[in-house]
């Protein structure tokens, strides 16, 4: 027999259904609605089975022991650092595991922008995600439970959606980035073009410093991040260039040997692909914003 809920230390909070309905008719809370939230600590013999799914979408953040997740009919085993994500409406169940039931945070979520960020997340078919900071998701629901705890005020429902949307977003950034060992090579790249911005990168090199093929590099970067490495390496260089064009007055030439151009004019055209101006008309509308902002400050 399954146990919903009644594990010694638990923490859950539950808002009230009328107030769930006006609150997804409000302009913010109709975005992103915690409607429950909680921590089922050893939860042994837990579980549920909707044959209809939930209104809400739920995710949950396995801390401790393990339990199955069944989706489409398809089982799927969930243990310590993962996460699970069931979309609303979805068909499913889930139990902790016998001999070492899970201890988990979860909370439900509605509104239009937790329907976005959930197929974000990609979990139709894989509702399982292998967390690569477990402690901040777990953190990030505990931190909604804790506001919850205070009362059911308007405010209340701000803070709890705010950090139910971080966690979420976080999440989709996961799976955007890949396997564990893609996403891992994909961030090292861009740690090392960050600390190498003047160094003249080419695919082929990065790809082979991190042991990859040119084309199964360049197909796992662009899924990562969502563009090509060459335009994440302009894009990157262009950033600075703006720091540069802002704070210094360095002559563009300059900044364009600063951020890994020995070619002025080749910058000005990179610069312009990425802003839609070039340097000198980007640093000229900066001063003249500045100077304006200066009269207004001194009138007052």
């Amino acid at each position: 027999m399954l146990v919903r809920d009644g594990f010694p230390g638990q923490r859950f909070r539950v808002l009230p259904r009328p107030l769930v309905e006006s609150a997804l008719r409000e302009p913010v809370t109709r975005r992103l609605l915690v409607t429950d939230a909680g921590y089922f600590p050893h939860a042994a013999a837990h579980g549920r089975v909707r044959p209809l799914g939930a209104p809400e979408s739920i995710v949950m953040v396995c801390t401790a022991g393990s339990g199955v997740v069944t989706v489409a009919g398809v089982a799927h085993r969930a243990s310590a650092g993962d996460a699970i994500v069931l979309p609303s409406g979805t068909r499913h169940s889930y139990v902790a595991d016998v001999l070492d039931p899970w201890s988990i945070w979860w909370m439900h979520v509605a509104g239009a922008d937790s329907r976005e960020l959930v197929e974000a997340i990609g979990v139709a078919s894989a509702p399982v995600l292998r967390l690569r900071e477990p402690a901040s998701a777990a953190a990030a629901i505990e931190g909604v439970v804790a506001v919850l705890e205070r009362d059911e005020t308007i405010p209340t429902l701000y803070a709890a959606a705010g950090s139910a949307w971080t966690m979420l977003a976080n999440l989709a950034a996961e799976r955007r980035r890949g396997p564990g060992s893609d996403g891992d090579r994909i961030r090292a790249v861009q740690d090392h073009i960050r600390s190498n911005l003047t160094a003249p990168h080419t695919v082929g090199a990065l790809a082979r410093r991190v042991g990859l093929s040119a084309s199964h590099f360049s197909a796992v970067f662009r899924r990562a991040t969502g563009v090509p490495v060459m335009e994440y390496v302009k894009r990157l260089r262009s950033a600075r260039a703006r720091e540069l064009l802002m704070t210094t007055d360095l002559t563009v030439a300059e900044i364009a040997e600063r951020v890994g151009y020995a070619d002025a004019f080749y910058f000005s055209r990179q610069f312009h692909a990425v802003n839609g101006t070039s340097p000198r008309a980007f640093r000229a509308r900066g001063r003249l914003d500045e100077a304006v902002g200066s009269e207004s400050t001194a009138s007052e």
